[in-house]
């Protein structure tokens, strides 16, 4: 039994109280007919050793449909490695998170104002009803506006 409920009670995640998403009109970058609805979505995991296809990495990055893709709004504590034990906490709660919201239903990747970042990640602003999913992260204080570069997490 491996069902989406079983692995949301399995990683004790976010489930009933998050808050409405939002939606765009760009999937990898090709326009998607019907600006209006999301249309991608995925049965998601959390990342482990085996193959990549549909799985969270961390806050801010997961992979879909084979393409590691970067959350291009948002800043998120670093798991690999974390700098200290309130980054790694709160990267832990983030990656949670962006793994519940990409699960909670259809979703739209815009593009961002570049392709691909240094390390071949795509860059995209996901949305599910026009609203930003990473917007919903910083909401929940669990990461930070992108700003062009990282800053530490540990004070």
């Amino acid at each position: 039994m491996n069902s989406k409920a079983t692995r949301i009670r399995r990683f004790g995640l976010i489930g009933k109280t998050m808050i409405p998403l939002a939606v765009g009109a760009m999937a990898f970058g090709t326009c998607v007919a019907g600006a209006s609805a999301d249309e991608l979505s995925a049965d998601f995991t959390i990342c482990g050793e085996g193959r990549r296809v549909n799985c969270v990495v961390d806050g801010d990055t997961f992979w879909f449909q084979r393409q590691k893709v970067r959350v291009a709004d948002v800043d998120a504590p670093e798991l690999s490695p974390p700098r200290c034990e309130a980054e790694r906490r709160s990267g832990m709660a983030a990656k949670q998170m962006l793994f519940a919201l990409l699960n909670a239903g259809p979703f739209t990747l815009a593009p961002a104002d570049r392709d691909a970042d240094r390390y071949g990640r795509k860059l995209r602003i996901v949305l599910r009803n026009g609203q930003s999913i990473g917007e919903m992260l910083i909401a929940a204080k669990l990461a930070r506006p992108w700003t062009g570069s990282r800053r530490g997490w540990c004070d």
